[in-house]
């Protein structure tokens, strides 16, 4: 009833309104494309900004920010490419500012700057592209975190999820990294379409995927109106190890209960699943290492951890390889040749062999970026709940 009102009450306003609500406009500028996709895979982006001195482009598959030119109305643009199908991340810097793009709705999920996402689609459709198979469906969930904070997360079901009542799914719990939001696997890693992909292909088992939001001492102070902590200055340090502790207890203690209360998810080990990328990366490990009475698969996208923090808090695995390789249904360890994180990467992989523990691993080429996350997903995935 509510809805039939404020309908109602939106038409008489159109109605009898129309000629002020026309008046009371600011003119509007000429109407901008971008970014524009072309048949040969080359990219056009515009930037409306008559009064701008200098504007660029800066995007993910260029190396600098790349000049614009104006035209007579005052837009800038740019045409690049072709450029390799993927989705790339992307931001106009003008007269020293950088910007989204406004005609743009797709967006970078980040506690920062939200870059504005080009989705440059294959001829043959790709891993996280949106085909003509049963869809799952994405939720977003709210629960009682630490320190009286409310919690967010993202959850994916899969296809027949709603109609098969009676059935229990296993459960995939996946970090996002640095400055990443519980959205970003979801926008950005398109991990719904990957999962129906790969389930539609007979790929994947059905599974829920839970995405929390990697920072839960951020968004305490946010709610308590204070400023949020300061990036880590190391990923080995005392403050980092000391924040995926916290992160390690709302997900042991507040988010796999809320999950298994709320979802028909199946609540045994083999049947939990965790992975991350980049700092989420080392949260999945120390979270995985510290419970593997509650985990039997970890996958981990371009992250590590050190010699010294393995010895001093994880002992048990390395000292025990032929438990933990029992224990472990997979270890799977990615990254790539470019990766600023890619020595440490394999200097850990290197380290986990001498110690006889086993794991699966995919070196790519590229660097720290969601472009090989989603294959890293694509390739570890398959091998999950088998």
């Amino acid at each position: 009833m509510k809805i039939i009102i404020l309908m109602r009450s939106l038409i008489f306003f159109g109605v009898f309104s129309f000629p002020f609500f026309v008046k009371s406009q600011p003119p509007r500028g000429p109407l901008v494309v971008s970014p524009q996709i072309n048949p040969d895979k080359t990219i056009t982006f515009r930037y409306l900004a008559p009064a701008a001195k200098e504007v660029k482009l800066s995007a993910q598959f260029e190396k600098s920010p790349v000049p614009m030119t104006k035209d007579a109305q005052g837009i800038w643009s740019v045409t690049l490419g072709p450029v390799k199908p993927d989705i790339y991340p992307y931001s106009f810097q003008v007269d020293g500012v950088t910007v989204m793009d406004p005609a743009n709705v797709g967006f970078f999920p980040n506690e920062r700057f939200k870059a504005s996402l080009a989705d440059i689609p294959g001829d043959v459709p790709l891993m996280h592209a949106m085909r003509d198979v049963p869809h799952g469906t994405v939720s977003y969930e709210y629960y009682s975190s630490m320190e009286g904070s409310t919690g967010s997360l993202v959850v994916y079901t899969p296809p027949g999820y709603e109609k098969e009542t009676s059935k229990k799914y296993p459960v995939f719990y996946l970090i996002s990294g640095t400055t990443d939001t519980e959205e970003t696997f979801f926008k950005v890693g398109r991990i719904n379409f990957i999962l129906d992909n790969l389930i539609a292909d007979g790929k994947a088992k059905p599974m829920i995927i839970v995405m929390p939001y990697g920072n839960p001492l951020a968004r305490i102070a946010e709610q308590k109106g204070k400023p949020k902590p300061a990036d880590l200055v190391s990923r080995e340090g005392a403050d980092a190890i000391s924040r995926a502790k916290v992160f390690e207890t709302d997900l042991m203690t507040r988010v796999i209960p809320h999950v298994e209360k709320n979802y028909r998810a199946l609540s045994d080990r083999e049947s939990r699943a965790i992975g991350g990328f980049s700092r989420g990366g080392g949260q999945t490990l120390r979270a995985a290492f510290g419970n593997l009475d509650k985990f039997a698969w970890i996958n981990c996208y371009s992250s590590y951890l050190s010699p010294a923090e393995m010895e001093s808090n994880y002992n048990n695995i390395i000292s025990k390889p032929e438990v933990t390789n029992k224990n472990l249904k997979l270890f799977w360890i990615g990254v790539g040749d470019e990766d600023f994180l890619y020595k440490p990467a394999v200097e850990f992989m290197d380290y986990m062999k001498s110690k006889n523990i086993n794991y699966k691993s995919l070196i790519s080429s590229g660097g720290h970026t969601w472009m090989n996350v989603k294959a890293y997903v694509a390739e570890s995935t398959p091998l999950l709940f088998r």
